[in-house]
């Protein structure tokens, strides 16, 4: 077996950590959204429950609430797929850390603009929406682009519910053919390669979306 051969095997299991990313990003992104919203429009009691959200989630490992719920919920009747399970662990695990990227960009908007829309008669929500939200998402890009690429990175431990991935593919070929050192080079550079595409393509999103005069630095 040439080492392009063990790409190609590679490659079989390179679209499973691309969905898994995706999806577990798409996961932390609206779940994020929804929480720093919320923080922002109730009251001080929800508030606390949302914070505690985000305080327990960073702190419980991935793998360990990938067990949770995929060996846990099915002794309560409850049984996930491992892509469902990696959503519900990975994909919440960064729901919480990109909530508080949220709430640092959200402060970054400007408190007259603010003030200027409740002035004409704008509700909170659409204060919200129309103002808060699309400002604080440009200002939130750099931790965004941070927490996709640690999802990445998180996204081998998909092997261990089944999820065929790179990571998955580069242990069963390891143990047929007993060539480690060129397999796991092999996934170093797949998992380059994805790492790559996903920031070329956020930074051109960050470029579409970035506030015109507003040099980063």
């Amino acid at each position: 077996m040439t080492f392009t051969d063990i790409l190609l095997r590679l490659l079989q299991g390179a679209s499973h950590t691309v969905l898994i990313t995706i999806t577990c990003s798409i996961t932390g992104l609206l779940v994020g959204l929804i929480i720093v919203g919320l923080r922002r429009l109730c009251l001080t009691s929800l508030r606390f429950l949302l914070d505690s959200y985000a305080y327990i989630f960073r702190a419980i490992p991935v793998l360990v609430l990938l067990f949770m719920v995929y060996f846990g919920l099915p002794m309560l009747g409850l049984k996930v797929t491992p892509l469902v399970a990696m959503n519900m662990s990975l994909g919440l695990i960064a729901s919480a850390y990109i909530s508080e990227v949220f709430r640092g960009a959200l402060d970054l908007v400007d408190t007259s603009e603010i003030i200027a829309a409740q002035s004409m008669g704008m509700t909170r929500a659409q204060i919200l929406m129309y103002i808060e939200f699309p400002q604080m998402l440009r200002f939130a890009f750099p931790g965004l682009i941070n927490e996709f690429t640690t999802i990445l990175k998180y996204s081998p431990f998909a092997y261990t519910v089944g999820i065929p991935e790179i990571t998955k593919q580069a242990m069963t070929l390891t143990a047929t053919t007993m060539r480690g050192v060129e397999i796991y080079f092999a996934v170093g550079i797949l998992y380059f390669v994805i790492y790559k595409t996903l920031l070329m393509s956020l930074h051109l999103l960050e470029r579409y979306f970035r506030v015109p005069g507003i040099v980063p630095k």
